[in-house]
């Protein structure tokens, strides 16, 4: 048992044969080398859609190169020079060692080809050897180094031999075999004569384009050639078997891993390796491949392996999706992610919240102010994490908490084996949620369903936290339809709704009931002097006089304007003129500390009866209303022939 040494992959889109055999060629070192590897992966690029990519690529912002031995990048797979430049940023400044495959970055190592050298061949192939004049060329991301590099060979090749390079007979993709669907689409669409030859950036883009010609009737390679790059299993096995350029993508993974690991045991191997490429010209451009090197049998039993795979995954999925749309809570959401953790086959699975994943809509002073609601983390992750699952050898353990910054506590831990861990983003658009770890398993490089297998795991959180934020803001319309804004009580709407219930159970129960009215002296005398802020601070005072007092489950509220009342169903008499005094007791307390120019008051009457159906609740209101003013007005005559001036101190 030993300190593991621990690796850093940043990769995205493992759901390519490029990527996936990349990281078969890394696993292969570290196996052999007790060397701990986290794959830092993002399936971004791939939907159109910049929101999700931004919540996708987030999850690079989760590795803390401080806490790793080494980096090894897959930088050509991201779609994004700026990710690519804060990512070797962030390696430098933790002063580790780094290598990057396919794209040269300064001080770090570099495991590459000849892209250029490469496609030359396979153009000239096909200018010199097929005599095609009309070549059409579809290409990867216009920032990518390789895509650039393979565009510009294309370009040379067709310049040599005199031939006109026409824009629009380049199709600018991102690798991707949509790419290539799109691109035939427009090919066959366009008012140019049709291309003897398509040249592709990738086999990917390759294959579907054969696949998408074949759908329009065109045969390959008789009404025209097409080529890729990278010599792919798929591609290579196809029929027509697709003529492409043969490279080592493992020893690529295998060759990083090695730099990596020898720099941080202090040695100091070269810095670039240029590995060897081979141009294979076979169906696809007419060509006979005599030196088929897959076995027929073994392409066969491949293929059913991968339709079984998909006939087994797709259900599950569907399942999944089906009990997550079940989930009310976060509680059931876990229950239900633990039976199908249970069936990916890993040795630990780690889910974790950030703590504010509830954030933003929820709060509903917030929205009425700013309807984007961006009150959410969008870049990086809170400081802490919170554990909402963590399953590891067959059991699931008690839940906890730690710092993002250490990503996984499990990283330090002294082992005897080399480990695998595969951290992918859970988010809803750019809204960061979490993040999700799995440990030792073949899932995420087997499965070209994990992508979707994680996306169900995320809209099912988001779909937790809509519940819950709705709920929270139907409380809130809620309390906002019977709380009076100002006064923080009771409001008419509030009264009623309390009242009523208990009024009907007294004429049952033929129980006296007391309505107490009370309404606020001089409120347009302070705000016509003072101003309407001086009013609304008095009432805010009178309503907290009334709150204070009201000290036996009493119902009180503002009823409108400067008028509350009050209602109860167990008051005598001596109850109701004991609350008044109380009610006065906190208005002079309130006049003697006060530092306001003006004294708060107010008059109240209340009523005290028995009640049946044919007396109303709004008839009891009416009758303690016109106590009241009975009162006001004594009370008012009582000042004036005191010779007081009201209302001022």
């Amino acid at each position: 048992m030993k300190n593991p040494i621990n690796i850093a992959v940043i990769v995205a889109g493992i759901d390519e044969e490029y990527q996936n055999t990349i990281l078969l060629g890394i696993q292969d070192f570290a196996a052999g080398n007790n060397v701990n590897i986290s794959y830092f992966i993002a399936f971004g690029g791939i939907l159109k859609n910049k929101r999700h990519d931004m919540g996708e690529f987030n999850i690079y912002n989760l590795a803390n190169f401080e806490k790793f031995d080494g980096a090894i990048l897959l930088t050509n797979t991201i779609s994004s020079p700026k990710i690519t430049e804060e990512l070797t940023e962030r390696i430098n400044k933790a002063g580790i060692p780094a290598a990057c495959i396919d794209n040269d970055l300064s001080d770090f190592y570099y495991i590459g080809i000849d892209n250029f050298k490469a496609m030359e061949e396979m153009v000239e192939h096909i200018v010199g050897y097929h005599n095609a004049k009309r070549i059409n060329y579809i290409s990867g991301p216009d920032d990518n180094p390789e895509s650039i590099m393979r565009l510009d060979a294309y370009k040379s090749v067709l310049e040599k031999h005199g031939i006109p390079i026409d824009e629009k007979r380049i199709y600018h993709g991102y690798f991707r075999g949509q790419d290539a669907r799109a691109a035939i689409n427009e090919f066959l669409h366009s008012d140019m004569e049709f291309p003897e030859a398509i040249i592709c950036a990738n086999d990917a883009m390759a294959l579907s384009a054969v696949i998408e010609l074949e759908k329009y009737g065109k045969k390959i390679p008789d009404d025209v050639l097409v080529t890729g790059f990278d010599n792919i299993y798929a591609a290579r096995n196809y029929f027509p078997a697709v003529s492409s350029v043969k490279r080592p993508l493992r020893l690529s993974g295998y060759t990083a891993a090695k730099k990596v690991f020898q720099a941080i045991n202090g040695e100091k191997p070269e810095r670039t390796e240029i590995l060897d490429t081979e141009c294979v010209f076979t169906d696809s451009c007419g060509c006979v491949n005599k030196n088929i090197e897959d076995n027929i049998t073994e392409f066969r039993k491949s293929c059913y392996r991968s339709i079984e795979t998909y006939n087994i995954g797709v259900p599950v999925i569907n399942r999944m999706y089906c009990e997550f749309e079940e989930c009310l809570t976060i509680e059931e959401c876990i229950d239900v992610l633990k039976r199908f953790v249970a069936e990916i086959s890993c040795e630990k699975f780690v889910f974790c919240l950030c703590d504010d994943w509830l954030r933003g809509y929820d709060d509903f002073d917030y929205v009425q102010e700013n309807y984007s609601g961006e009150k959410y983390t969008k870049i990086g992750y809170t400081e802490k994490v919170d554990v909402i699952l963590d399953f590891e050898q067959g059991r699931f353990k008690e839940k906890g908490s730690f710092e993002s910054s250490e990503m996984l506590p499990d990283l330090y831990k002294e082992s005897d084996k080399s480990n695998h861990y595969f951290f992918v983003p859970v988010h809803f658009r750019e809204r960061c949620l979490g993040y999700c770890v799995i440990k030792n398993s073949t899932f995420p490089l087997e499965s070209g369903l994990f992508q979707t297998w994680i996306m169900n795991v995320c809209n099912a959180v988001e779909n937790i936290r809509k519940i819950i934020c709705l709920d929270k803001m139907v409380d809130k319309l809620d309390k906002l339809s019977i709380i009076d804004p100002l006064c923080q009580i009771y409001n008419r709407n509030g009264f009623n709704k309390n009242a009523r219930a208990v009024y009907q159970a007294c004429i049952v129960e033929k129980r006296d009931v007391m309505v107490m009215f009370i309404d606020m002296d001089g409120l347009k005398y302070i705000n016509d002097r003072f101003g309407h802020n001086d009013g609304d601070f008095a009432l805010q005072q009178i309503s907290l006089a009334i709150k204070n007092a009201c000290d036996r489950n009493e119902i009180y509220a503002r009823y409108g304007g400067d008028e509350f009342i009050i209602f109860a169903d167990h008051h005598t008499d001596e109850d109701a003129k004991n609350l008044i005094e109380k009610i006065y007791d906190q208005i002079k307390k309130f006049n003697r500390f006060s530092d306001k120019p003006y004294a708060i008051d107010a008059s109240m009457g209340y009523i005290i009866t028995n009640v049946d159906e044919d007396i109303s609740l709004s008839k009891v209101i009416s009758m303690a209303d016109q106590t009241m003013y009975e009162n006001k007005k004594r009370r008012k005559e009582e000042r004036l022939a005191a010779g007081l001036e009201s209302f001022i101190r």
